[in-house]
């Protein structure tokens, strides 16, 4: 089993994603500037009662203004009131505001994600996706509940606490700052160490969810070929990645709050001795000195607040970036210009409304006709997988394709579809280039069955109307019927009303091959796509399957992929393929006669490698 590379994550600019996260407030801006106005009222408050010490301490010392004394401890008590009702508001809106923003982001990143084409599915893995919607958003919730409203704070406290400090001794005030310049120093070296471990955390642990998703997902594949030693000792690596670059970013994110406490206890010292010196000789009070201790407590505490907290907000800002990655990836481009016209000569009373000037447009019937014209493509630009395909499909007509694994068959109908952009060539759907086509509406006309079914957490009814949503209860039953469903349906505990585990994990896979083809048939497609529906299941599930696919096949243009040759004899044409190239074409009777690859492989002379 060949091990997934590790996705790296490259950091963006903190600045830039910091300034895009708090963009996302714009959509609670009333919340937003309400949560400040209470943060600041109360932060300013705080210094205030802090600043009253002076007077409180003042008027205890020598002769005593009992009055005054009085007075001032009201004061201080309004301040209290003031503080407990601001600090309410203020946490209950920031709260609000965070629970908002996450919300507004899951929103954004599930709606960017269906909007992403097939290939950006194909290049990521489901755990990393997974561990971008919970891990990181969850952390980034966390962080805007417990951080936003503390940055304020200090902010606030940090500067309006320093204007004090001004005001009462410019000449400690100069020795705190030189203290907080070591302090914020010893922040930047720290923390940098902290958020460089933080974004590697981040990173194993998606590779990590990644890995664990991709061993549950392929259990059976993993015991068939005892592959559990090397599962565990793959595992136990990616573990002890994770583990050390956890180590690390907790050991950085721990260190900083004794190196802060013990630095604050410091500059606590070293201001008590200057201000006792400047006490006696009469440069301040010493009310002045008890309100400066307080204010140096004060300007120090943010620092080690957010310092203890930059744990959190370094994880925070890599599952953001990680966010904003997902949200920078280019969506699938559905610029076409060409539309479906309902009430109209065509098939089910559709047509292409085309263009042909600003104000004119050409009507053509819905056929479904599919012309491939020297069409080249490749996943990759420098690897080819198709090389000068060139086929048509008429009304109706069935089309098989045959060929060992990799040929190129399955990647014919993503380009039908357009899961894919072809490099060269063009396909005409109905005479029309389907790169015109939107995207909608071309897809609207098809439906494909494939050998991996998907269902939904769901009744039965509601898989079935997956197809189409407007779909009634009898049209339900109906495409039931003609799946060759109804029967399996109604032995069910519910009959169509029985709730689906997850991906229909309590039915067999016959039965979810079944509901697969309903709901196909009740999209009522004009083209239908085939991709090995029958290569999993039994001989009997397999011949009502082939039977539900007959009446769903019946006057559509259907293109079949079968590993069972006996699947496709049948079809108008057949499509041998070839490292990209149909190396024979013609019915079962004209491929037999040539006696080339097709005769082999039906006398079992060659094999479907």
């Amino acid at each position: 089993m060949k091990e997934k590379p590790r996705k790296q994550l490259r950091p963006k600019d903190s600045k830039k994603t910091l300034i895009r996260l708090f963009s996302y407030f714009k959509f609670n801006i009333s919340l937003f500037f309400g949560g400040i106005f209470f943060i600041i009222i109360g932060t300013l408050a705080e210094i205030g009662i802090n600043g009253m010490l002076s007077p409180v301490i003042d008027t205890l010392i020598g002769e005593h203004d009992e009055r005054l004394f009085v007075k001032y401890l009201l004061i201080m008590g309004a301040m209290v009131l003031i503080i407990s009702v601001a600090q309410y508001f203020g946490n209950l809106f920031m709260a609000k505001l965070a629970q908002r923003t996450v919300h507004k982001i899951r929103e954004d990143m599930f709606s960017h994600m269906e909007k992403l084409p097939v290939s950006y599915f194909d290049k990521h893995s489901h755990g990393d996706l997974m561990s971008t919607f919970t891990n990181d958003v969850d952390m980034l919730n966390q962080s805007l509940e417990q951080s936003a409203s503390q940055i304020i704070i200090s902010i606030v406290t940090v500067v309006g606490t320093f204007i004090m400090m001004l005001i009462l001794s410019p000449v400690m005030t100069t020795a705190v700052v030189i203290m907080l310049i070591v302090m914020l120093f010893s922040v930047k070296y720290v923390g940098g160490k902290s958020a460089k471990n933080f974004r590697s955390q981040q990173a194993a642990l998606a590779d990590m969810n990644g890995y664990i998703e991709e061993m549950m997902s392929g259990q059976k594949v993993v015991k068939i070929f005892n592959y559990e030693e090397r599962a565990l000792d793959t595992f136990g690596r990616k573990n002890n990645e994770l583990g050390n670059s956890s180590t690390l970013a907790s050991t950085y994110g721990v260190m900083l709050m004794p190196i802060m406490g013990n630095l604050s206890y410091v500059m606590y010292a070293l201001i008590s001795m200057l201000g006792a010196y400047l006490v006696m000789i009469n440069r301040l009070s010493i009310g002045n000195i008890g309100s400066f201790l307080q204010y140096t407590r004060s300007i120090s505490r943010p620092i080690t607040q957010v310092s203890n907290q930059l744990n959190t907000l370094f994880a925070a800002l890599a599952g953001a970036e990680r966010i904003f990655n997902v949200l920078d990836e280019e969506i699938e481009d559905d610029s076409g210009d060409v539309t479906l016209q309902k009430e109209c000569e065509g098939k089910n009373n559709l047509c292409w409304k085309v263009p042909k000037s600003k104000a004119e447009y050409d009507n053509v019937p819905l056929r479904g006709f599919i012309t491939f014209k020297d069409v080249d493509f490749g996943y990759v630009p420098e690897k080819r997988v198709l090389n000068k395909i060139n086929l048509y499909a008429k009304p109706g007509q069935k089309i098989a394709f045959v060929g060992s694994t990799g040929a190129g068959k399955t990647t014919i109908t993503n380009l039908i579809n357009r899961f894919y952009e072809i490099n060269q060539g063009e396909i005409l759907y109905d005479g029309i280039n389907i790169k015109r086509i939107n995207k909608h509406d071309l897809r609207s006309t098809m439906s494909i069955v494939l050998q991996d079914v998907n269902l939904f957490e769901g009744t039965v009814k509601e898989n079935i109307r997956y197809g189409r949503l407007d779909a009634t209860d009898e049209e339900v039953i109906a495409a039931a019927k003609l799946a060759n469903a109804h029967y399996f349906i109604k032995h069910l505990p519910q009959g169509y009303d029985t709730v689906l585990t997850a991906d229909g994990q309590n039915l067999s896979q016959g039965e979810r091959q079944l509901l697969s083809i309903a709901r196909a048939a009740i999209a009522d497609p004009v083209i239908l796509i085939l991709d090995e529906a029958t290569s999993s299941v039994d001989t009997r599930t397999e011949k009502l399957i082939s039977e539900g696919m007959d009446k769903l096949m019946a006057g559509r243009t259907t293109f079949v992929i079968a590993h069972r040759l006996s699947t496709v004899r049948d079809s108008n044409a057949i499509m041998v393929l070839e490292q990209g190239e149909i190396i024979e074409r013609g019915d079962h009777d004209e491929l037999m006669a040539q006696k080339g690859r097709y005769y082999a492989l039906n006398a079992g002379t060659a094999e479907l490698e």
